[in-house]
């Protein structure tokens, strides 16, 4: 019985991190019907995280009304940082990228946030660079083959794949593409923010650990961060957004994208990942993100107008490999001592206690061999 709870808690972790990407997938097909529907980005993050303040508060009140954690003013600067990082600034940079270059950029980008997550875990300390043991090279190139693949899912092609035969269902009917894609000079400006996006991300699940060694209550950290991020994405939406129209909520696809991404992603999304990074650290929680891609790209050629290409199946069998050498890392680095390893430490505590106790009764001898030697002289 203890075994099985022992793998069940062993699983938790990545089970966990799945049902996150695909949470994070249902998002993105979700958020793109809204947008082709006209909604407004900003409006959209405004809403999304509004109500996930109010959902993540309401699961504090049940499970952490009693909880021992310390609220400081460190705490609230970082629930600050967290709500800037990971949530407002976060999605307006990533849109502001799909406006001035291309969604397949922004998407290809968002991918480089593992390598970026494990250069900041190494300078904070979060992650060790053991380039001698078989776990640190494992978790290195893991990342570069994950990142290789999404690369390759995101520009390669080649033959195209229909493995949803003739079954076909077009749910984008219309498409709002007048912001999409500028070709009027200003494409630096999406450059940037795309490199700026993956940063934002990577600086959350730092703070994000420290937040979650100092205040472990996640329902209420989670929830703070969540009225940081539903504060400034309001502010931001009301100084951008001058059409008042766009704050209504006129179709089912709108309403829809708003509860979905507020109770499914702001809210489980960001409970399990605070969660999953203070049991594994900021690296561990960054490398599923790719997942998300081999399942956008997969429903999006059943329920979108985009096709699957063999380049797109060649790039997920390498995120999948890359994700399965890192957690194979990870998991040797958390690995507790073997019994023959316990047994040569406790070995090697009887051989120093016998020496000691061999050279205390060599100096016993010593020493009455040298009162002895007194005595007579006397």
């Amino acid at each position: 019985m203890n075994r099985i709870v022992k793998v069940v808690q062993e699983l938790k972790p990545p089970l966990l991190m799945v049902l996150v990407q695909v949470a994070y997938a249902g998002n993105t097909m979700i958020a793109s019907l809204a947008i082709s529907d006209g909604m407004s980005i900003r409006v959209y993050s405004a809403y999304r995280h509004t109500l996930g303040a109010a959902f993540t508060f309401f699961l504090a009140l049940i499970f952490e009304r009693k909880s021992g954690a310390k609220l400081t003013w460190r705490v609230l600067v970082m629930t600050f940082f967290c709500g800037l990082f990971g949530g407002s600034l976060f999605q307006n940079l990533f849109f502001t990228a799909v406006s001035f270059v291309s969604a397949t950029y922004a998407n290809a980008i968002i991918n480089m946030i593992p390598v970026v997550t494990f250069i900041l875990s190494f300078l904070f300390g979060y992650e060790k660079l053991n380039l001698q043991s078989a776990a640190g090279k494992a978790k290195v190139m893991g990342t570069i083959i994950g990142v290789s693949g999404s690369m390759m899912l995101s520009f390669l092609k080649g033959v195209e794949i229909n493995i949803w035969k003739n079954i076909h269902i077009n749910l984008m009917h219309k498409k709002d593409n007048s912001r999409i894609g500028a070709s009027d000079g200003r494409q630096w400006i999406g450059v940037l923010s795309g490199i700026g996006c993956c940063f934002s991300f990577s600086v959350w699940l730092i703070i994000q650990t420290k937040l979650s060694e100092e205040y472990p209550s996640h329902h209420s950290s989670t929830s703070l961060m969540n009225l940081m991020a539903a504060i400034q994405a309001t502010l931001f939406a009301l100084c951008v957004e001058k059409d008042w129209n766009q704050w209504k909520l006129p179709s089912a696809i709108r309403v829809l994208a708003v509860l979905y991404s507020g109770i499914a992603v702001t809210t489980f999304v960001n409970i399990v990942t605070s969660w999953c990074v203070r049991k594994r650290g900021p690296l561990y929680a960054s490398v599923f993100n790719p997942l998300s891609l081999v399942l956008v790209a997969a429903a999006a050629s059943l329920l979108l107008p985009e096709k699957l290409y063999l380049g797109s199946v060649l790039g997920a069998v390498l995120i999948v490999c890359g994700l399965y050498m890192v957690l194979w890392g990870k998991s040797k680095e958390m690995k507790p001592p073997t019994d023959l390893e316990r047994e040569l430490r406790t070995t090697e505590v009887v051989v120093v206690s016998a020496n000691e106790k061999s050279e205390h009764v060599s100096n016993n001898q010593v020493n009455s061999k040298n009162n002895i030697v007194t005595k007579a002289h006397k």
